[in-house]
């Protein structure tokens, strides 16, 4: 497993305990075999992220999609990988500047 691979990995594990409901999906979805599920998936998903002003689809979709798209594209991986790494740094920072900044 190369440094990529590794990476994706770790964001699939880390979303899994950030959202301990999404983990088994996560896991059955990872699995060898499924890419004709994934595929189709990882487009509704990426699409469901491009329309998310629609009320029941979110922004959430997108990076979602590409992570479960990139577990079946090599080329995919490490772009996909860095961009989830500097989306949850992104998160993270936003978060702790609120609660400095208000208080909470």
């Amino acid at each position: 497993m190369n440094a990529s691979d590794a990476r994706l990995e770790r964001q699939f594990d880390r979303i899994g305990r950030q959202v301990p409901a999404s983990r088994g999906f996560l896991e059955w979805v990872r699995r060898p075999g499924l890419h004709i599920v994934r595929i189709p998936l990882s487009i509704l998903l990426i699409l469901g992220g491009v329309f998310s002003f629609l009320p029941v689809l979110g922004i959430w979709m997108l990076p979602l999609g590409l992570l479960v798209l990139a577990v079946d594209i090599p080329p995919l991986r490490r772009p996909v990988g860095a961009a989830i790494v500097r989306l949850q740094r992104l998160i993270a920072n936003s978060r702790r500047r609120f609660r400095e900044r208000f208080g909470r």
